[in-house]
């Protein structure tokens, strides 16, 4: 697990030299297409299947989770990393806040804690009010939203299907979702230049080595997630997926200078914390 967020921590921070010549959608039509290959051997080395044995409920998942993805990843290309992953790392607050609100799980004050700690550090991270705070600031957290609810589908929807069939949907959903609005907006977008808003351009030179590299080490990652999930119980792993947010900023420092206020760095961790005593709080509650 450690080894996939520092994957992970690292390949995202080239979102923004991609978003300057490469449109969103563009981004996940080529990053699928170069994954599909390596999808298609998985099966070949007795990682998986790739044939859903519920393919409307596979095809579901896969367009919640596609929603959350388009939003981190324009996220990513508008603001620096940091801000983005601490806006997907609210997912286990909507988790449990949609378990409690749906299937009328009942909580205890620890984790009650958790979520008004969490929705705090949201706060500091999108400063509402300020002149930096804009549509764009809602995004990651919209991702983080969706994200809850594609997790909770997994298992609710889900059950029994291989790793390989829900990230093989999931990427061809992306490739084919990226391939029709960026025709689209190529013909009825009126020419824009911006990350969201960009058609298909045909001048990939510059981001395509970019976008080869986060094909490769985005599955990497998801399949080293995958494995670290199947060598111990759910609870004691998702606490080191939060180390993300370490290598996440470390690597956009180094690389690019970016960097956070104090207010944002404040709210981040306020964010790491509420999610580690939720995911630590929720373990506890399981039965044995």
């Amino acid at each position: 697990m450690l080894v996939a967020m520092a994957v992970i921590g690292f390949v995202d921070t080239f979102i923004g030299e991609i978003s300057q010549t490469v449109g969103l959608w563009q981004f996940h039509a080529m990053r699928s297409a170069f994954m599909m290959p390596l999808l298609i051997l998985m099966p070949v080395f007795g990682l998986g299947v790739l044939r859903p044995r519920r393919w409307r409920r596979v095809l579901a998942r896969s367009l919640v989770l596609s929603t959350s993805m388009m939003l981190y990843f324009g996220a990513l290309g508008l603001m620096p990393v940091a801000q983005a992953l601490a806006g997907m790392f609210t997912s286990p607050i909507f988790v449990l806040l949609i378990n409690v609100a749906v299937m009328g799980q009942r909580i205890g004050i620890w984790r009650s804690g958790a979520v008004l700690l969490g929705f705090a550090g949201i706060l500091l991270v999108l400063q509402p009010g300020t002149a930096g705070f804009g549509p764009a600031m809602v995004m990651p957290v919209a991702a983080g939203f969706f994200y809850a609810v594609s997790a909770i589908a997994t298992r609710s929807w889900c059950d029994g299907e291989s790793a390989v069939t829900l990230l093989g949907a999931n990427m061809a959903m992306l490739g084919v979702i990226g391939l029709v609005v960026a025709l689209g907006l190529s013909v009825w977008g009126g020419g824009s230049t911006g990350f969201l808003l960009r058609g298909w351009t045909w001048d990939v030179g510059a981001a395509l080595p970019w976008i080869v590299l986060q094909a490769v080490c985005s599955l990497g990652a998801v399949f080293l997630i995958v494995r670290a999930y199947q060598m111990d119980i759910p609870t004691n792993v998702a606490v080191f997926e939060y180390a993300v947010m370490g290598f996440g900023p470390v690597f956009a420092w180094l690389l690019w200078g970016q960097g956070l206020g104090i207010w944002q760095i404040a709210g981040i961790a306020l964010i790491v914390v509420a999610g580690l005593v939720i995911a630590l709080r929720s373990g506890e509650a399981q039965p044995g």
